[in-house]
């Protein structure tokens, strides 16, 4: 197969010089040419405005026009690709102003025979390349952004009316009302529940492919850990008339070092499937440790004895959106990616997943993780509670105190204001932020204020974000909670900063729910944490923000404006350039690494050669190349995830 000849758009008005122009490139062994001569400068500058050309040769002088004017109006119209000119004589005042006028090369046609003419061709089209390769990036880029912002938004969008089915699901469960229809309550519930886990699936594996899924790992109790796992499945399993053995091989110790919830998440997704696939018999659970590589490794062992799977068939389970021919067959739920977020859970956690399994023999998964440096910890064989929990219904902690529930949605308020109230706490609501601000103000002046505020953070009038700036403006000294169904990575320290005391995510979990309300109800009464207060900074400045990001971006702006920093957003290289042409009285500007349509540190390079007098600070979520910095003479340099603190230095500074 032939390679892609090169587009060469020839604009020269001598057809001797064209025609030797033309042997001069077919000469060029490294390229194949596809050649279009032309001699009229208007003609020129309306075919280059298409960009439809890979390369362009453009002759200096054209008669009684200038080849610059067309160079300029080309570039000025959109087109991208490499220009060449050409002149009958050298000339460095010529050079410089095509140079500048934005020609990648200047070349005397005497030299056209010269291996220079066949060098700056070849470079020229290697800086197209490596500049469509960087504009490929970037969009790629973009639309990785506009697909976190979708799932952001699908996220939300789901867990709001689940948040609702779930809940008021077990408040009827939970009632009197539910001896008539228990059992249809039970499929509400469960049926809610499976949709929420394939919605936590395709977020979770969204997360993990954008690098975007972070661990919280602390000392956990693992007798604890293993015995709630054991209690949720065994119901599963006598369901199907099963038998479910929890047993370690050897002394295993007590506390180790994981994200507990995670965890939980493999074990549960391998011990589910385990259960689903085996008609008789036994699920038997293994645990031990072993030293891999000079370091100690926790092990478990899931066993079934159901139908097996075909060794050429064993592979695909891993991969996302796989399901073996006889799952489909047995109409077993599913989207087909608990498996593949396990591997990669795994593989986070230092450890790996593997098969052992041959039809109508069952399977048994194997897993291993690294549990933290655990050569001190002491150890037991592990003991399981086999009394299943009795779920209580009524609320596990009493408490008192003003609780204000803010959410746009009646459902949802009433839901959570059920759980507060059934606690000994004072509920009151409000639709929206402007509406909690109005009533915290009111309770403020009566002397009888709300002692912790639960507030959902997508609200129409006013948010959940800017409704907690001026919440803190207002002196508001209790906690204040928020209600997300968003849960990317950062989103904890973003909204710490912003002055809020803890996060709960929707669905809502009553056990949650419960903590804050012991952990920040007036009984106890916990101080407010300091990193959620806002920085005692208040400043005159004006700063321009620029950044692609709309939550990074509204996030940042409402940091710097509860600080009392003016604040204008940019969201993309050509937007800066648009409003410093009509407005650069900034203190300072604020660049992303990254933009839609070029780089921060290129945009920093043009602001210092146009506008001398702003200071640069550059943003990025990882420390940029110490010598650029240096070579521009950036001022400051911010690493995200920007808060509070972070940026009352950059005020000081």
């Amino acid at each position: 197969m032939l390679d892609k000849a090169t587009r060469l758009l020839l604009v020269e008005d001598d057809e001797d010089d064209y025609i030797l122009t033309c042997d001069y490139l077919e000469q060029l062994s490294s390229h194949t040419f596809d050649i279009e001569w032309i001699s009229d400068p208007k003609q020129a500058v309306e075919v280059l405005s298409k960009n439809q050309h890979d390369i362009c040769l453009l002759d200096y002088r054209l008669g009684a026009s200038d080849g610059l004017a067309v160079l300029k109006q080309a570039v000025e119209n959109g087109f991208n690709g490499p220009i060449i000119m050409l002149t009958g004589q050298s000339n460095d005042a010529i050079d410089l102003a095509a140079l500048d006028a934005g020609a990648v090369d200047y070349l005397v046609k005497s030299e056209m025979s010269s291996s220079r003419f066949a060098r700056s061709i070849r470079y020229a089209l290697a800086r197209r390349d490596v500049e469509d390769e960087r504009l490929e990036r970037l969009k790629a880029e973009a639309e990785n952004r506009s697909k976190d912002r979708f799932l952001a938004h699908l996220s939300h969008e789901l867990r709001t009316p689940l948040s609702s089915i779930l809940g008021y699901t077990e408040l009827l469960m939970q009632s009197d009302f539910n001896e008539h229809a228990n059992n249809e309550l039970g499929v509400i519930y469960r049926n809610g529940k499976h949709l929420l886990s394939l919605l936590n699936d395709v977020l979770d594996l969204s997360k993990i492919a954008a690098d975007k899924l972070e661990l919280s790992c602390s000392d956990v109790n693992l007798d604890s850990l293993m015995a709630d796992v054991f209690t949720l499945m065994r119901v599963s399993a006598l369901d199907k008339g099963l038998s479910l053995r929890f047993e370690s091989l050897q002394p295993l110790p007590l506390v180790i070092s994981i994200d507990a919830t995670r965890f939980r998440q493999i074990l549960i997704n391998i011990i589910n499937n385990a259960i689903k696939f085996t008609e008789q018999g036994e699920i038997i659970v293994r645990a031990w440790t072993k030293a891999v590589d000079g370091r100690e490794m926790l092990f478990f062992s899931i066993k079934d004895s159901g139908l097996g799977i075909a060794p050429e068939k064993q592979a695909l389970i891993f991969k996302p959106f796989e399901q073996i021919a006889d799952v489909e067959s047995r109409s077993v739920g599913g989207a087909g990616l608990g498996l593949a977020i396990c591997s990669e859970l795994l593989s986070r956690m230092q450890g790996g997943i593997s098969l052992d399994s041959a039809i109508g023999k069952g399977s048994e998964f194997t897993i291993s993780l690294y549990p933290g440096n655990i050569e001190q910890v002491q150890r037991h064989v592990l003991k399981l509670d086999l009394a299943p929990k009795i779920q209580q219904k009524t609320a596990p902690c009493k408490v008192n105190g003003r609780v204000l529930v803010v959410d746009d949605l009646h459902d949802l308020r009433i839901l959570v204001g059920h759980m507060i109230s059934s606690a000994g706490a004072k509920v009151d609501y409000a639709e929206h932020g402007k509406q909690a601000l109005d009533k915290v103000n009111k309770a403020q002046h009566q002397g009888n204020p709300y002692d912790i505020i639960f507030l959902d953070i997508h609200m129409p009038i006013m948010g959940g974000k800017e409704a907690t700036i001026e919440l803190r403006r207002m002196g508001f000294k209790g906690a204040i909670i928020a209600l997300t169904a968003v849960a990317m990575k950062g989103i904890h320290s973003e909204l710490s900063a912003l002055g809020f005391n803890d996060v709960i995510g929707k669905p809502v979990d009553s056990s949650l729910l419960y903590q804050c309300l012991t952990n920040y109800s007036i009984a106890t009464k916990k101080p407010v944490d300091k990193l959620a207060q806002p920085a005692q900074v208040q400043s005159c400045a004006r700063f321009l923000l620029v950044e692609d990001d709309a939550d990074a971006a509204q996030i940042t702006q409402l940091l710097l404006e509860s600080l009392g920093v003016e604040t204008v957003v940019a969201t993309s290289y050509e937007h800066t350039l648009e409003i410093l042409k009509n407005d650069s009285q900034f203190d300072k500007v604020l660049l992303d690494m990254h933009l839609p349509d070029g780089s921060g540190l290129d945009l920093a390079r043009y602001i210092k050669h146009h506008y001398h007098h702003l200071k640069r600070v550059i943003v990025s979520g990882i420390q940029p190349d110490p010598i650029q910095i240096k070579q521009l003479e950036i001022d400051q340099v911010l690493l995200k995830p920007i808060n509070l603190a972070l940026l009352g230095q950059l005020i000081e500074h």
